[in-house]
């Protein structure tokens, strides 16, 4: 299936642009009005997090959601033949904030968030950082996709962890310095060892692992935004949070990294993945009450 599958992906990777997203209207317009992919879930998530805004506004921020996510998955495929050169071109970061801890010989991890366009980002700091930079993701269940995702996200060096295994590989890149994506405000698998903040208004639960294994392993902590600045360019904003992860209180880490977070959805509500469902946990006190970050 994959040498099927393959060579039309790489085919419309090759059109130009500017015919990628007249494909890409039609698509939102396919999406959006006739099959309306989970648009209650991210009706619900936006009426959630912006209560202060009215029907008409969430209703804007909703329709740009959804042009930014069919966007996503042109350029997907765009990335597939995508030179360096032309990355660079489209993605603009300063890197330095990263490269320039590379001497000190301590490990990085760079907490982003589900913000638009993550797949450049992925390519981008693979290719522009100094250290080895590991990726985690989640495999596809369809093994010729998941073969041409993993060939595209890992095309210009990045080292690709699967999620389910992470506990297991991790220690064979763990051994010399690294510099490490995490997507830390995804929903836990186990609300039980989950830390509780108010994001956004409610008591929701955030993943402990990139705190903890900052502390950990002693590595950097740095916070990295990206958004888009016009259709088909983007730009991440990388800063240093700190350099002495056990210095700082239990805790801090990941609500200072809330706060970050929190922080970008007011300034660009729709550079955000809204169709998962990030609110679908609830608090109970009796439960949770020792894991609650204040």
């Amino acid at each position: 299936m994959y040498y099927i599958i393959f060579p039309i992906f790489y085919c419309i990777s090759l059109l130009p642009w500017r015919i990628a997203y007249v494909l890409s209207d039609l698509f939102y317009l396919l999406t959006y009005y006739i099959i309306q992919y989970r648009k209650k879930v991210v009706r619900q998530n936006l009426q959630i997090a912006f209560p202060e805004k009215s029907v008409a506004e969430r209703l804007i921020i909703e329709k740009t959601f959804y042009r930014q996510l069919i966007d996503t998955f042109v350029e997907m495929i765009k990335m597939i033949s995508i030179s360096k050169e032309e990355l660079d071109r489209r993605f603009e970061c300063n890197y330095e904030v990263v490269n320039d801890l590379y001497k000190t010989g301590q490990s990085v991890q760079v907490h982003g968030g589900h913000f638009f366009n993550w797949e450049y980002v992925n390519l981008a700091y693979g290719a522009n950082f100094t250290y080895p930079f590991i990726g985690v993701y989640a495999p596809l269940s369809s093994k010729a996709f998941d073969r041409i995702i993993y060939n595209m996200r890992s095309k210009f060096k990045t080292i690709l962890i699967p999620a389910s295994d992470f506990t297991t590989k991790f220690h064979k890149y763990a051994t010399g310095i690294y510099s490490m994506a995490l997507a830390a405000d995804q929903n836990p698998r186990r609300t039980q060892d989950a830390y509780w903040v108010d994001f956004m208004g409610k008591i929701t639960p955030f993943v402990p692992g990139p705190e903890k294994g900052a502390r950990l392993k002693n590595t950097a902590i740095v916070f990295a935004t990206y958004y888009r600045v016009k259709r088909g360019y983007y730009k991440s904003e990388l800063s240093l949070y700190t350099t002495t992860p056990n210095d700082i209180p239990f805790g801090k880490i990941t609500l200072d990294y809330k706060t970050f977070v929190e922080g970008e959805l007011r300034k660009r509500p729709t550079n955000f993945l809204w169709s998962h469902r990030r609110f679908k946990w609830n608090y109970d006190p009796e439960l949770h009450a020792k894991s609650l970050l204040k």
